[in-house]
């Protein structure tokens, strides 16, 4: 924790976020960041999740980027109820201008370094966002007939009736009746993840529809989930957790069996599955 606010606190002075004229500009980093995730165009809607910041603050960020010159805001054409801001011809020279001048920051920082301490700082740079990701990602119980469950159980069945040679239907999903606890995974709000827990009987539950989104991939999210699905199970009572994986996912079955599956004969009579797993949970 010390090391990572240390390393927080340099970065930050060292990129100019404590100046009110963030890269030189005549604007402060908040509105710069604004008018950069803006770009081409974007509702306010998104822009408030994206970032994460309180309505009223967008709206005057905004506001002070309109009375620049810089912003226009309209009314979404197909829906009333969205406002969309898109930079003007000045608002697009002034985030070329920014751009421009984030890359000369980033190679003035870079300047002192081989070739071979770029390589090594580009790599421990991506295995920090890979691993903040992860941190920011919130697993939250939800109901498995919400909005969020269904869009993820969606993108589920729509991955595995490319990647199976027999195809997958959404008649083969677990009725939302029999799922026990739904967990999804969500980053800055978004569901980017799930997985759902059956019970067999008291003592033995079952993971199903373990699914992490393409763009949450690589983070270590489905390991994430199934720790957290399995801690869901003990905390239900269960002693055993059991699941099954086709033949193709083959990285889904490494995942189970570095987690301390054990193979087991099948269980079940689920037609897309290959291997059957099994593990005890610590009491």
């Amino acid at each position: 924790m010390t090391t990572l606010r240390r390393f927080n606190r340099y970065f930050t002075r060292r990129i100019g976020v404590l100046d009110d004229h963030y890269l030189g500009q005549d604007r402060p980093l908040g509105e710069a960041r604004l008018l950069f995730e803006i770009g081409a165009g974007a509702s306010l809607r998104d822009l408030r999740t994206r970032l994460g910041l309180d309505a009223g603050y967008l709206s005057r960020m905004v506001r002070a980027l309109e009375s620049q010159g810089l912003v226009r805001v309209t009314v979404h054409p197909a829906d009333s109820r969205l406002r969309l801001a898109e930079p003007t011809p000045a608002g697009q020279d002034e985030l070329a201008e920014q751009n421009r001048r984030a890359d000369d920051l980033a190679e003035g920082l870079l300047r002192g370094l081989s070739e071979t301490q770029r390589g090594r700082l580009t790599e421990a740079v991506a295995v920090a966002e890979r691993l903040l990701r992860l941190a920011a990602i919130t697993v939250r119980t939800v109901d498995a007939a919400s909005a969020d469950a269904r869009a993820c159980l969606a993108g589920f069945a729509a991955e595995l009736d490319e990647r199976f040679p027999e195809g997958y239907d959404t008649a083969d999903l677990v009725p939302p009746g029999r799922i026990t606890a739904f967990l999804v995974a969500y980053e800055e709000e978004r569901a980017v993840g799930c997985g759902a827990l059956c019970a067999l009987d008291t003592a033995t539950a079952e993971i199903r529809h373990l699914w992490v989104h393409p763009d949450g991939r690589g983070l270590g999210l489905g390991r994430r989930l199934l720790t957290e699905l399995e801690r869901t199970a003990a905390e239900r009572g269960h002693h055993v957790v059991r699941l099954d994986t086709h033949k193709v996912l083959k990285e889904a079955a490494a995942m189970y069996r570095t987690g301390g599956y054990t193979e087991i004969p099948a269980y079940d009579d689920n037609p897309h599955a290959g291997y059957w797993f099994e593990k005890t949970l610590p009491r």
